[in-house]
């Protein structure tokens, strides 16, 4: 474990704090149920899992612990309390735990940090239940026992393809408290889990470690097969840039399948440059499973996490966010210019809170109210952020609550693509261009 900052009881305890109130507030307010679109019938759950890692001055007692703990039967309102009033909770440092995908060949998301999760099966009762059950099934974590706190939901989001409007699945986030002393037992599903790691809060609320995740969208965004097509589109549009989070893990456990601190390189031959060539000319990496990602949160689940983060202090999840974009110079600054009013206007009103409302979109899904159906106006592709209800500078709702705006991307995408077409067209003209030059060059010779 790392050493101990001086400054972390003082700033923990205010985290703590802020996070007492965000949970009690999500409790007494839970986010509507968003039915699934006609087209589409698929369900997922995720459970976003919190837990308190005791800091070394405030370390929790078997007395004090036992004394203070209301019976697992009691009104949630009443445990938080008697939770969050313990001397080690409230100068404890909140931690989330992710999980990272095992590599599996033809999984887009291979590789990826994500929170545990899947699809609901026709057993499960409720969207709840497929996330407790993929939890256990994942982790081998229990969220149905006395020292868990099943808290309430995060807004729910309609999944899309990427740049289009086709409903995949509607997927709902859920927040468990585990109030336990130590570290829950994981039992990790080789299959499904390559590793889990617990991150603190002050991590993902933190600027330094903001940074952007390059993507190679060439296989999402055509159609076409082949090894051509998709080096036509990656040399052309480059690569696709998205705003993401360095996670600094506390606790990390790997799958008993996956090679331990010590690899096993030496068992492998060296892939040769030619293989590494080809792999980045046909779009598909050497060989997945040996592929080391960083450990990034980015897209879809970083927009989950942003409806829980901007309710913390410094309530800057919102700020620290950047606007998907293209590596490719000349494409980045179309899109640039041509997004620009539209991403002030977005930014002024998400800060002022002028339309408060039950909405969460980001970059790859769009939370809907109930009555809205995935046909008004929600295409978004994929990676970015979520807003949900957050403790800033908003106009009320009648019942008292507070909502974020989900406004940062609305619009955006719909200009992303018309950027899109007017760079494939200036690279064209660029094109007819050259090869007319080319052309008289070659005639005056003769």
């Amino acid at each position: 474990m790392a050493s101990v900052n001086p400054e972390l009881p003082a700033e923990s305890a205010s985290l703590s704090a802020s996070l007492y109130d965000v949970l009690t507030d999500l409790h007494q307010n839970q986010y509507p149920h968003v039915p699934n679109p006609p087209s589409c019938k698929k369900r997922a759950s995720v459970a976003l899992v919190l837990r308190i890692r005791p800091t070394y001055h405030h370390w929790p007692t078997s007395e004090g612990a036992s004394l203070s703990l209301p019976d697992h039967t009691a009104p949630v309102p009443e445990r938080l309390t008697s939770f969050f009033s313990q001397d080690w909770v409230r100068n404890g440092d909140p931690e989330v735990l992710f999980i990272k995908r095992a590599s599996r060949a033809g999984d887009r998301w291979t590789g990826h940090v994500a929170l545990p999760g899947g699809k609901r099966d026709p057993e499960d009762v409720d969207d709840k239940a497929a996330a407790v059950r993929e939890a256990s099934e994942e982790v081998g974590l229990d969220l149905t026992t006395a020292d868990c706190i099943h808290v309430g939901n995060l807004p729910e989001r309609v999944v899309t393809t990427s740049w289009g409007s086709v409903p995949l699945m509607v997927l709902c986030p859920f927040i468990f408290l585990m109030t336990r002393r130590d570290s829950p037992p994981l039992r990790l599903q080789p299959t499904e889990v390559a590793s889990t790691h617990w991150v603190p809060l002050r991590a993902l609320l933190s600027p330094s470690l903001r940074t952007v995740e390059n993507v190679d969208m060439s296989q999402r965004l055509s159609n076409m097969g082949g090894i051509i097509p998709r080096f036509v589109y990656r040399c052309t549009l480059g690569m696709m840039q998205f705003s993401a989070v360095r996670l600094r893990p506390t606790e990390s456990l790997q799958s008993n399948t996956t090679p331990g601190p010590i690899p096993d390189d030496y068992l492998e031959p060296p892939v040769s440059s030619l293989r590494r060539w080809t792999a980045w000319f046909s779009g598909h990496q050497s060989d997945p499973a040996k592929q080391e990602r960083p450990l990034l949160l980015w897209g879809l689940t970083l927009g989950i996490l942003a409806d829980f983060l901007d309710m913390l202090p410094p309530h800057t999840a919102v700020q620290l966010w950047k606007y998907p974009t293209f590596t490719t110079p000349d494409l980045w600054l179309i899109v640039t210019v041509l997004t620009y009013r539209l991403r002030k206007r977005n930014q002024l009103q998400v800060q002022s809170g002028a339309c408060p409302s039950n909405t969460a979109v980001d970059g790859q899904t769009a939370a809907l109210p109930v009555m809205q159906t995935a046909d008004d106006n929600n295409e978004v592709g994929i990676g970015g952020l979520g807003v949900g209800r957050y403790y800033g500078p908003s106009d009320k709702v009648p019942d008292g609550s507070k909502y974020a705006v989900g406004m940062l991307l609305k619009g955006y995408y719909s200009r992303l693509r018309v950027a899109v077409s007017i760079f494939l067209a200036w690279r064209a003209v660029l094109g007819a261009l050259a090869a007319v030059y080319t052309w008289r060059s070659f005639r005056r010779r003769q």
